[in-house]
């Protein structure tokens, strides 16, 4: 298998969401299916067949994430320097708008655009991978061709 590249702040907060499905989400759902059973014949009990698929979910939630948790290769990007990598802190200029934008380039599974985490996947992020301060990248996104300026990178 191929390893995952996160960020010590992604595997962070990938290992407490798994803490909290084991430690609160499943002794919960156990326990509500438990009641629901209580309740009677249970080919029509909606509470059960609610509880059971919710147990479904979470179960299936925690073997993703305990696999993702193995394979993930924590990268600090406090270590590296240079030209943009993963870990880099972007700030950017949009060339058509003068709009400044920073993102941080990270792993898929940590990845939130409304947050500034940049999937490194992303066409953006293949597109800065490499340059330096004052480089310009064309990128073809779904909305478009942009253009940018870096204008600062840091690694913190």
């Amino acid at each position: 298998m191929e390893k995952v590249p996160m960020t010590r702040a992604g595997a962070t907060a990938l290992e407490s969401e798994l803490k909290h499905l084991k430690s609160v989400e499943r002794p919960a759902i156990i326990k509500a299916i438990a009641e629901a059973r209580e309740h009677g014949d249970l080919s029509e009990n909606a509470e059960y067949h609610s509880a059971r698929e919710k147990q479904s979910f979470i179960e299936g939630r925690i073997k993703e994430l305990e696999g993702i948790i193995s394979l993930a290769d924590v990268i600090d990007p406090a270590k590296l320097s240079g030209s943009i990598k993963f870990g880099a802190t972007v700030t950017v200029v949009d060339e058509d708008t003068d709009a400044e934008k920073t993102w941080q380039i990270v792993g898929e599974y940590e990845a939130d655009i409304e947050k500034g985490l940049l999937n490194i996947k992303s066409p953006i992020a293949r597109a800065l991978i490499g340059k330096e301060e004052g480089d310009s990248v064309e990128v073809r996104t779904p909305g478009g061709e942009k253009s940018y300026e870096v204008l600062k990178i840091s690694y913190v």
